[in-house]
């Protein structure tokens, strides 16, 4: 009898689970599907990426070879292209590079424009726009007023920013320039002074330093 009620019992639940089957299964296929196609998605997306990164690499080394053989303008015309479509970091690179050259190639105005745009790029870190600060006071030199150079570095020369340093020397040239010798003087101290900063930057301060005190 008790064999009767344990069959009556699985038919009830075979039929529950079937008229539940019977409901969702669109759902569940639906979702085994999404998985599936998710899962190719996200392959495909690695290989692609993969292919692109490469392709990015080339096209860099490319340029660098260009550069090597004189070609400047062509290895930064090159460069940009490429920063335009490339991933972040090398695309960040490729625009450093890209402002190099173009000062290599004699195209002062085009070099100090693209350290400016880094410089104001609000997508990049703080850490590279005032890189890019420091570089673009260094090549606008002979051509931008020096009290704008020396406000616009002022910030990048505080002792807490990594590039504090190279701001100092750039200013102190400034000054040179300017003909403001005392100026000079206390800039290129503060750096022979500086244990922080790097040690070539340093001994080339207290030469220089020691070279305005006589």
């Amino acid at each position: 009898m008790s064999d009767i009620f344990e069959e009556v019992d699985e038919d009830l639940r075979h039929d529950k689970w079937l008229k539940l089957w019977k409901q969702y299964q669109n759902y569940v296929l639906g979702l085994a599907a999404l998985i599936v196609l998710a899962t190719a998605g996200v392959t495909y997306w690695r290989h692609y990426d993969q292919q692109q990164r490469e392709a990015e690499g080339l096209r860099y080394a490319l340029a660098l070879d260009d550069a090597r053989a004189g070609k400047f303008a062509d290895a930064a015309d090159a460069l940009n292209s490429l920063a335009s479509g490339a991933h972040a970091g090398r695309a960040l690179v490729a625009r450093f590079e890209a402002a190099a050259l173009r000062a290599r190639a004699g195209d002062q105005a085009a070099a100090i424009a693209a350290y400016d745009a880094l410089s104001k790029d609000g997508s990049l870190d703080q850490l590279y726009r005032d890189l890019a600060t420091v570089l673009w006071g260094l090549h606008a030199l002979d051509t931008i007023d020096a009290q704008v150079i020396i406000q616009r570095l002022a910030p990048v020369t505080n002792p807490d920013n990594p590039w504090h340093a190279s701001a100092l020397e750039v200013t102190a040239v400034v000054h040179l320039k300017a003909g403001d010798r005392a100026a000079a003087l206390a800039e290129y101290q503060k750096i022979a002074d500086d244990l922080t900063a790097p040690r070539g930057l340093r001994a080339r301060a207290a030469q220089i330093a020691q070279a305005l005190q006589s």
